[in-house]
């Protein structure tokens, strides 16, 4: 488990393109708090978890899917795709189905 909250935190990090340090400073940490979470010195308190999470604009449950890459972006796209008008949706849908065919 500690193995997979560091990289986790790596991974979401470096996909919102922010430092350990600017991270650590935005969380108002010092500016090695995130080092020691990644380099497995420390893990942060259930608090510190969920301000992780909404610093990633994510949930608990989505930090720990694992199939879930990039949940930010799946979360900015899910809020613009709710806007929608339904045959507008259903555009979208047709869109995605066809855009997946091609990745199998």
């Amino acid at each position: 488990m500690d193995e997979f909250v560091k990289n986790r935190i790596t991974q979401l990090r470096i996909k919102k393109g922010v430092s350990e340090y600017q991270m650590s400073y935005d969380l108002g940490h010092s500016r090695g708090y995130i080092n020691n979470i990644s380099s497995g010195k420390s893990l942060p308190s259930l608090n510190e978890f969920f301000s992780i999470c909404d610093y990633f604009e994510i949930t608990p449950v989505e930090f720990f899917d694992q199939q879930q890459q990039n949940p930010e972006l799946v979360n900015k796209a899910l809020s613009k795709f709710k806007l929608l008008n339904d045959s507008d949706m259903i555009l979208v849908l047709s869109l995605l189905n066809r855009l997946c065919e091609k990745q199998g």
